[in-house]
């Protein structure tokens, strides 16, 4: 299975972020936008996970959640994945005051961590903490895009949990659909 743990913002500031961008999508044929019911911000992804260490990661995600209080958070600015001159990704960033990007980057950690313990080792370099609103399907230079990007700044907003998400590709062309799994509180009880 491909799972992955996420903070999902909540639905008010996924609307203002979808209402900023929506004029803006008929501007570049090069991006494919991602729809709004995707839209997270990934802490750990496991590419290959066995289905019966489902229930094990779970748990895992809810120890290292349980271990770290809720913050506030606001999606903001942009980027663009691996550069802007070779741009094959295009992502909304979190605030960039420090509370929460030391908040976000210590949850990944624990995430990560206790995802690994559990037989779930996580792919991926560094933690960059993101909401991906765009794909291309050829590397494009997306300075113009993070112009139109580093002037959002969306409303802040609370994050209380983390969810356990199961990646799914139906076939046919069809995109990747995301079944949540299990929905772990911060600072709760594991």
């Amino acid at each position: 299975m491909r799972i992955f743990a996420a903070v999902v913002p909540p639905d008010d500031a996924l609307t203002d972020l979808g209402e900023f961008l929506e004029p803006r999508r008929d501007a570049g044929p090069e991006l494919r936008w991602t729809d709004a019911s995707l839209w997270h911000i990934t802490l750990a992804f496991m590419a290959d996970v066995p289905e019966r260490r489902l229930d094990e990661v779970a748990l895992a995600v809810a120890s290292a959640a349980a271990q770290r209080d809720p913050f506030a958070a606001r999606l903001c600015a942009g980027g663009a994945f691996p550069h802007a001159a070779d741009a094959r990704v295009l992502w909304v960033g979190v605030d960039g005051r420090p509370t929460a990007l030391e908040s976000l980057d210590a949850l990944a950690r624990n995430v990560r961590s206790s995802c690994a313990h559990a037989g779930a080792t996580p792919e991926g370099g560094g933690f960059q903490p993101h909401l991906t609103v765009a794909r291309a399907r050829r590397p494009f230079e997306a300075t113009r895009w993070l112009r139109v990007l580093d002037a959002y700044r969306g409303p802040e907003w609370v994050a209380t949990e983390v969810t356990l998400f199961a990646s799914h590709a139906p076939g046919g062309g069809r995109p990747r659909h995301y079944r949540p799994v299990g929905t772990m509180p911060l600072g709760g009880e594991p």
